[in-house]
């Protein structure tokens, strides 16, 4: 293989070597990781520039060690629209990845499906899923590409499907930070509500990966933020320890809310104490009888602020009267080895 056919084909400058360096041959010669000056071509919008007659559907069918051909490369690019149509044919679109992945799967992530034939895409096209059990709404969800997803897919039967964890559509788009390009009508309390093998909703999933922003303000209600998990976490505890309560409607922090506990006895108050988030609570929830809830270890809300560096977010008439008095606790503490916060790594799963 010529030294920089491979350099042109990475670069995506393969249009500047002579037509005869553009042999199926050479096109084909693998390097140490089983990639092809072909795959780079597809993914960097070179096909263009191959003669015509040299593209058949052998040499897009060459698998890299990752078991991806060219035009898995192509719809990652978003280059499908160069591979001659002829060559877009179902058996060729169906080859899978060594992960399961079709060149289908791919397009979809990547927000590509558009450039191959619509009649191609069907239901059961859709709903087809790789190894782990993620379908092309799946994959689009986890990438951000659901906005470019024929909308006609986009339905509750659909969305409803499930991987191998479980995971609804919606609760993939929620912890990618993509449930803004899920349709209202679809972000119902049922469908929010579903849960995953681990018992995560996808009220958890906002909640958990920092995007509890994205849920509707309507739907950020008592009775959603408090079902648990198989491991007893709620969402309110994960809005607590990620920094979130911000986004909860004012009037829907309670001092029932605050109060739930998890299976450790924990609550989203020892959660927001122990990461720095007190600020975030209403100044009328902050008083001396909160700041003393113990978890079922014993340690008080103020405890945990006070030796987590945070004291200073709780109000000075809601604090301990004697700070150094407690500061003395805080060493017996210690030195009896309870176990403290952090939540999270204190969950079960």
């Amino acid at each position: 293989m010529p030294k920089d056919l491979y350099a042109a084909a990475a670069s995506g400058e393969l249009g500047t070597l002579p037509p005869e360096a553009l042999t199926a041959a050479a096109l084909a010669a693998r390097n140490a990781s089983g990639t092809t000056p072909l795959h780079l071509a597809a993914k960097n919008g070179c096909l263009k520039d191959i003669p015509p007659g040299i593209l058949t559907e052998e040499l897009m069918a060459l698998k890299n060690v990752a078991g991806y051909t060219p035009l898995h490369h192509a719809a990652l690019g978003g280059h499908l629209d160069q591979v001659p149509p002829v060559l877009l044919s179902p058996t060729a679109l169906f080859r899978r990845s060594n992960a399961g992945f079709t060149v289908f799967h791919v397009a979809a992530a990547n927000g590509n499906l558009n450039q191959l034939p619509a009649p191609l895409i069907t239901k059961e096209v859709v709903l087809t899923k790789t190894d782990v059990g993620n379908t092309l709404l799946h994959e689009a969800a986890e990438k951000g590409a659901l906005d470019r997803f024929p909308k006609e897919f986009i339905t509750p039967e659909n969305m409803a499907q499930r991987n191998v964890g479980g995971e609804t559509v919606l609760h993939v788009a929620a912890f990618n930070g993509h449930l803004d390009q899920v349709p209202r009508p679809l972000l119902t309390t049922a469908a929010m509500r579903e849960t995953t093998g681990a018992g995560d909703t996808v009220f958890h999933a906002a909640a958990i990966s920092g995007n509890l922003g994205q849920v509707p303000a309507d739907l950020l209600v008592h009775d959603n933020l408090v079902i648990a998990s198989k491991t007893g976490f709620t969402a309110i505890h994960a809005a607590a320890e990620t920094g979130q309560l911000d986004r909860i409607p004012p009037h829907q922090i309670t001092a029932q809310l605050l109060l739930t506990r998890n299976d450790n006895g924990d609550t989203p108050l020892h959660a927001a104490a122990y990461e720095g988030h007190l600020d975030q609570i209403p100044v009328a929830f902050l008083t001396r009888e909160m700041m003393a809830t113990r978890s079922y270890e014993g340690a008080t809300v103020a405890q945990i602020a006070l030796n987590r560096g945070f004291l200073g977010q709780i109000p000075e008439d809601a604090r301990p009267k004697s700070v150094s008095g407690f500061q003395r606790f805080m060493r017996r503490l210690s030195q009896a080895r309870l176990p403290m916060l952090p939540l999270r790594s204190r969950r079960k799963d």
